[in-house]
């Protein structure tokens, strides 16, 4: 279904705008487009997280096996623009994924541990609010469309982390910190439209701090979060912007 939806949406894009954009002559009501000092605008588009997981010593031939899923994201856009060249925004928004880990068995037994099915795998809902400050290097605009590259670090918050759930993995609660802090790069393409700007853009955010919340010692060994040195999130976003 979400497949179909985007396909739809870029096909009554496409047929819109085809000829306004690679016409040899730029769209007059947008010539001075960029020239404001602040604009505004919002964003819809999909993501999809995973992990980086680094593991203790000796534990790194078992690895976590993560299945990503596809998410929704929704939010705002807030430019400034320096010069003809760099722009500087900020892109509040709210990013829904989700994941499934799934341990090795060796974890459990090698700890003694007697699981079940449901012990080697985990659910993790999450939903953020993503916070990202990011530089935005354009090319000259060429005809109707100008190609970009951005950069720039962000934080989140985690509306599902469990970080304050008194109960861990032992009674099925996988917990995430609330806050990361991301650095991010990306590129897109601005496309003039009569009435407005519209641009698709790709993106890939990676973690800095660690994420995981291990479980309560008092609990006994975990074979959830014992062998893991750092986990941390690795995102790629894409995004339809209209401003």
């Amino acid at each position: 279904m979400r497949k179909l939806i985007v396909v739809l949406f870029l096909t009554l894009i496409s047929q819109t705008s085809f000829a306004q954009l690679f016409s040899k002559e730029k769209i007059l009501n947008n010539e001075n487009f960029d020239k404001d000092r602040f604009s505004y605008g919002y964003f819809l588009g999909f993501n999809n997280y995973g992990f980086d997981f680094e593991y203790e010593e000796g534990k790194d031939e078992q690895q976590i096996q993560v299945e990503k899923g596809i998410g929704f994201s929704v939010g705002l856009l807030g430019n400034m623009r320096i010069n003809d060249y760099f722009d500087l925004r900020f892109e509040p928004g709210l990013y829904i994924t989700n994941r499934d880990l799934t341990f090795p068995e060796e974890y459990f037994t090698d700890l003694g541990y007697t699981y079940d099915d449901s012990d080697l795998k985990r659910e993790v809902k999450s939903t953020y609010i993503h916070l990202p400050l990011i530089v935005k290097f354009s090319s000259k605009r060429i005809n109707n469309f100008k190609p970009f590259i951005t950069g720039g670090v962000s934080m989140s918050l985690n509306l599902n982390s469990n970080e304050n759930n008194t109960q861990d993995n032992h009674n099925g609660q996988f917990r995430m910190t609330k806050n990361t802090y991301y650095y991010e790069f990306g590129f897109g393409i601005d496309l003039y439209l009569q009435y407005f700007k519209f641009t698709p853009s790709i993106r890939g955010v990676f973690a800095l701090n660690d994420e995981l919340v291990r479980d309560d010692p008092n609990e006994g060994p975990s074979p959830w979060t014992d062998n893991i040195a750092s986990m941390k999130s690795q995102g790629l976003f894409i995004n339809f912007t209209f401003q």
